[in-house]
């Protein structure tokens, strides 16, 4: 078998297909949105590397990994391409809201803003939900001009939410006290 190259010189001049073979320039909203889910993507795969979550947490990133790599397919998929990826679907908003759930109430309450920080993969755990709000946005532009599922709009919410609670969890874990925003400091 013949080992096929990295490079394809197609995209030297600032495009790149799509599913389906239109060209379209690497800044198109629709290229924004799927870069920074894959940027997404691989800040989830640093987290999950955390030694501060548990086995549950790292199963189901790897399975958020796998979800965001099929997301990023349906975004960069042509609405007449003849390959159509499976759409999302509501189980899986579900399965992150279960572990949102599990996580927080294991965690003390809290009626404060919390700042991001306390132990370095905690941090990590924040800069991955700031990633996935920028994704979240760079979607919802793009749906102002291509019909997008809205599980995946709520998909990357409630992800947000979970990387925000599991950050959370870490601090807990690992022994690292919440930073709490101060008015006015």
């Amino acid at each position: 078998m013949t080992k096929s190259k990295v490079y394809t010189r197609t995209g030297d001049r600032g495009t790149t297909s799509l599913v389906g073979g239109a060209r379209v320039g690497k800044d198109s909203p629709r290229l924004e949105a799927y870069g920074t889910v894959d940027e997404l993507n691989s800040w989830l795969g640093l987290v999950a590397e955390s030694r501060y979550i548990s086995a549950d947490d790292r199963s189901l990133l790897r399975v958020i990994q796998n979800r965001l790599f099929d997301l990023g397919a349906m975004l960069a998929t042509e609405p007449e391409s003849s390959w159509q990826p499976e759409p999302l679907g509501s189980e899986a908003v579900k399965l992150i809201e279960q572990a949102i759930d599990r996580l927080d109430c294991s965690l003390p309450a809290h009626n404060r803003f919390i700042l991001p920080g306390g132990c370095e993969d905690s941090a990590r755990t924040h800069i991955a939900r700031c990633v996935a709000r920028r994704a979240e946005r760079r979607i919802i532009s793009l749906s102002a001009t291509v019909e997008i599922d809205r599980d995946i709009i709520t998909y990357v919410n409630r992800l947000s939410d979970y990387l925000f609670v599991l950050a959370r969890a870490i601090n807990h874990k690992c022994g690292s006290d919440e930073i709490f925003w101060e008015k006015n400091c």
